[in-house]
């Protein structure tokens, strides 16, 4: 047997996929949102456009945003017991209502 690979998308097949109406580029309002240190918001991957795109662990997690890096926001999630910073493009980011 061959040996399975673990690249950087394995076993993303249902998180990584769009549903037939919402294929294609997403709006380029997704790309223009701000957002403010301390607001909340949540990481929703979307597969259309992967640069910016955090690892897949964190599809679906909520943290606060702490910083800018470049056009990328920081977002700081709690795994488990520990926080983590991720940097993330505001297309994978969404406003919660925290």
């Amino acid at each position: 047997m061959v040996k399975a690979s673990k690249g950087i998308r394995c076993r993303t097949r249902g998180i990584l996929r769009k549903k037939p109406r919402e294929k294609g580029m997403p709006p380029v309002t997704h790309y223009l949102q701000k957002f403010e240190i301390g607001e909340k918001a949540a990481i929703i991957l979307d597969p259309s456009s992967p640069e910016g795109m955090p690892h897949p662990r964190f599809h679906g997690l909520t943290g606060t945003v702490v910083g800018i890096q470049g056009r990328c926001y920081l977002v700081q999630v709690r795994e488990g017991n520990k926080l983590k910073q991720v940097i993330c493009a505001p297309q994978h980011l969404k406003r919660t209502s925290e």
